[in-house]
């Protein structure tokens, strides 16, 4: 069977078709289509159900808040995705940025959900999802890896059945150590148990969930019970209504500015990173299986995905790898997958919720340590000490701050690596060659902050040297813009040079740098199209433009030659 191929804004469809990606691929859905669409569904829904107990866990919440957050989106991505593999709900990462910034608040979780949704909406509308392009991969991998040792981490107290444990690392980390010989014997035994099973039948959470859930009813049935369990769900589905926009608080209600004010940076934290994290995943499955995803409608559908899971008490969802990846597998033909997947999480509400009373937390523990353990990427380290040392440095600074507080981690990650973008702006590489002419050859394009930069280096040789050169030719050939900064300053440039009694000549200039300049009018301004007819007109020793001296270590002239970097 040939699976339907996607296709993103690329190839736009006139009408409704452009904004509801189900109306391209719905008149060619076949029974073949539904037979393996339901297969990947079920298999994704026996999946989604146990985890999400054990993400609403991560998240602090109540645990049947796992389940709110795990049908909706299933049914929005089914209309308005562009990718067949994804699936949305509950993830690791995003339920660790919902303890950050709902304080294990199921009414600051909702919000959260519903203004995620505003603003991701609001980025798909204007298309901005290049935005995403600023958050490079050393931040990502910093906090993917850091988050799977928190996370793995905080699911401790759970194994060991240990109650009032602080929510900081360092502390989380002290406390269950210093508290670690209160766990019987058996409960250890019990919990290695479930942590074997969960490795052996990785991806088959549900068959692990069961097994632990008929150990515990076992123990209860004979009248004990060491393990600590996951307890009563309420019953039936959560009523449809508006997310609350203020709280009931002991000394008063605590209003919406508050709550907003309260939730601080993650209101821009929690939507990107959710994007960051659906994109990322719908990017990978798309490669593997030949098709395109847009991402700004990715950014529509996961905005409409949270702002309606807000109505049904969900926490902010995103796109989970783990899930996608078994969707993928299962052989999954369309979205449809995930309405299959969405039903089932809905019956388990309706009907089995008081079946998930004797589910171990220490079960669903080993079901999130399985699962985001394979999150930490220790290669990521040494690959950048080979390939790009100075990428180590976001990625260290991300990996360890976020063990403070994740925003913390994220916000110093992203501010590094633009300082280390900027800087490369602001000092692109000189490439300068002395003698009787002063070659001088800009490894980039020239944007503001570095024109001071090329000043000082043109001056600092030819107005230096013991014998100055009879004039300076500035090579253009890898100045692709400019903007009216360099401008000014190359006015400047010529000026103090006339001075002196030396000559700016310009050489192998792009047509929209040649353009800008031109329109400047700037005096004493003289070009030419390449090394010939400078050499003809300004007695420099020819070169062709065709070759790239940046490029290469050899010359062929007997000018000494300095990188200036």
């Amino acid at each position: 069977m040939t699976e339907p191929r996607q296709r993103g804004r690329s190839c736009p469809c006139p009408g409704v078709r452009t904004w509801v990606p189900i109306l391209r691929w719905l008149p060619r859905y076949s029974l073949a289509w539904l037979q393996l669409d339901v297969v990947a569904g079920l298999t994704v829904g026996l999946t989604v159900v146990p985890q999400a107990l054990a993400y609403a866990e991560v998240a602090g919440l109540p645990v049947q808040y796992g389940l709110y957050s795990s049908f909706m989106g299933c049914f929005v991505y089914c209309f308005l995705g562009t990718a067949k593999d994804v699936t949305l709900g509950p993830t690791a990462i995003m339920s660790l940025l919902v303890s950050s910034y709902a304080f294990h608040e199921p009414v600051y979780a909702v919000l959260l959900a519903f203004l995620s949704g505003c603003i991701q909406l609001a980025m798909g509308l204007l298309h901005l999802g290049f935005l995403l392009d600023f958050i490079s991969s050393p931040v990502i991998k910093g906090f993917t890896s850091a988050a799977s040792i928190t996370i793995s981490f905080n699911q401790v107290k759970n194994i060991l059945g240990l109650q009032g444990i602080p929510r900081q690392f360092f502390l989380q980390v002290y406390e269950t150590l210093r508290r670690i010989g209160e766990t019987s014997a058996l409960t250890q035994l019990l919990v290695l148990s479930f942590f074997h099973l969960s490795w052996k039948l990785e991806g088959r959470n549900a068959l692990v969930v069961l097994f632990a859930g008929l150990v515990a009813y076992s123990f209860q049935v004979m009248g004990s019970q060491p393990l600590t369990l996951t307890g009563s769900i309420p019953q039936g589905l959560p009523a449809f209504q508006l997310p609350r926009f203020s709280m009931d608080a002991p000394n008063g209600t605590v209003p919406f500015r508050s709550m907003v004010e309260d939730m601080g940076v993650g209101l821009a934290v929690v939507p990107l990173m959710g994007l960051l994290e659906t994109i990322a995943i719908a990017k990978a499955f798309a490669s593997r299986n030949d098709y395109r995803i847009d991402p700004n409608q990715e950014l529509l559908a996961m905005g409409f995905a949270n702002i309606l899971g807000s109505f049904v008490s969900s926490y902010p969802i995103t796109g989970s790898f783990g899930r996608t990846a078994v969707n993928a597998q299962s052989g999954v033909c369309t979205p449809a997958g995930g309405l299959v997947t969405g039903a089932l999480v809905l019956l388990s509400l309706a009907y089995l919720t008081s079946l998930f009373y004797y589910i171990p937390k220490a079960a669903l523990a080993a079901v999130i340590i399985s699962a985001v353990v394979p999150m930490f990427d220790a290669g990521i380290f040494r690959t950048l000490w080979r390939v790009k040392r100075l990428d180590l440095v976001p990625l260290c600074v991300t990996f360890l701050l976020c063990f403070w507080e994740v925003q913390y981690g994220i916000v110093a990650g992203v501010l590094v690596s633009g300082i280390l973008l900027f800087y490369s702006i602001a000092r692109p590489p000189i490439k300068v060659s002395e003698g009787d002419v002063l070659l001088v050859q800009p490894g980039s394009s020239l944007h503001f902050p570095a024109i001071e930069w090329l000043r000082d280096t043109v001056c600092s040789h030819a107005l230096a040297a013991a014998s100055p050169p009879r004039s300076i030719i500035l090579d253009c050939r890898h100045i692709s813009s400019i903007d009216y900064t360099v401008v000014l300053g190359l006015a400047e440039l010529l000026q103090e040079l006339r001075k002196h009694g030396l000559s700016l000549t310009f050489c192998c200039l792009q047509d929209p740098v040649l353009k800008v300049l031109l329109s400047a009018d700037l005096e004493g301004f003289q070009h030419f199209p390449s090394w010939e007819e400078t050499e003809r007109c300004g007695g420099a020793e020819p070169r062709g433009c065709g070759a790239d001296p940046f490029a290469s270590t050899s010359e062929s002239s007997l000018l000494p030659t300095r990188l200036i970097q």
